[in-house]
């Protein structure tokens, strides 16, 4: 679905990525870990294509989106690829409704189509009633889960998290997991986090660990099994289910009454 290749980005004299290529899946979570200054939020803007590399390729189904002009990538960003922030970025004069509806109503449907959608998207997380609340009446789970609604809305192929649970305790944080995992698992939706927190790493895919501008492992999470060691199991499985024939069994005497 989605590839980078050979990435390359600096700020000045300053290199930031080095070479970097990665290929995201569908319907994958991945999380991007490492120190400060290890490049994954500059990975992630370039990745959703809020910024451009000096080189290398950024290609979507094959579309090479490093060589769109502004204009045609804006359009293609805002119908394919969703953001969720550490701030959430809410704007505070407009109601949870509203927000949800505002990439919508960007793209081109009618206001009401997107507000009739934005409010069954936060029905679906559980916000039906806070719908008509400003940011500042929300709590700070509330606020992240509309964030969450904001980047669904347009049904993107693709949604980048950067540091989606830093700033809640651990009661939302794990909330905000769950809620992750469950909107792959319903929905199909791929997720890309950068993250601090080692426990969000608990429902990825794929764990990708960079440093000093590179990427330095990718660390499945998810084992395969041995076809081996399934051929034994069903094996065992067949003869747990099929006893010995009558001949073969021993009878203790003393059980027959």
């Amino acid at each position: 679905m989605l590839s980078l290749e050979n990435i390359n980005k600096s700020y000045g004299s300053l290199q930031v990525l080095r070479d970097v290529s990665l290929e995201i899946l569908p319907n994958e979570i991945i999380t991007i870990v490492g120190p400060s200054g290890a490049g994954k939020t500059t990975l992630l803007q370039i990745a959703g294509t809020l910024d451009r590399p000096d080189s290398g390729k950024v290609l979507y189904d094959g579309d090479d989106l490093s060589q769109f002009k502004d204009k045609k990538l804006s359009q293609y960003r805002n119908n394919n690829i969703g953001f969720i922030f550490q701030f959430h970025q809410l704007l505070p004069e407009f109601t949870a409704a509203e927000n949800v509806a505002i990439p919508a109503m960007i793209a081109g449907e009618s206001r009401k189509q997107s507000i009739t959608r934005a409010l069954e998207l936060l029905s679906r997380l559980g916000l039906a009633d806070r719908a008509d609340h400003k940011p500042a009446q929300l709590s700070g789970g509330e606020r992240q889960r509309v964030a969450i609604a904001r980047a669904l809305i347009n049904k993107p192929k693709v949604i980048f998290a950067d540091e989606p649970t830093g700033s809640l305790d651990s009661r939302n944080r794990d909330e905000i997991c769950d809620l992750i995992t469950r909107l792959r698992d319903e929905l199909g939706h791929t997720f890309v986090i950068v993250t601090h927190d080692p426990t969000i790493s608990r429902i990825a895919d794929r764990i990708v660990h960079m440093a000093d501008g590179r990427i330095t492992m990718i660390e499945p999470t998810r084992v395969e099994s041995d076809p081996a060691e399934e051929s034994d199991s069903d094996q065992q499985s067949t003869d747990s289910a099929n006893p010995l024939p009558e001949a073969e069994c021993e009878i203790n005497p003393s059980a027959i009454a």
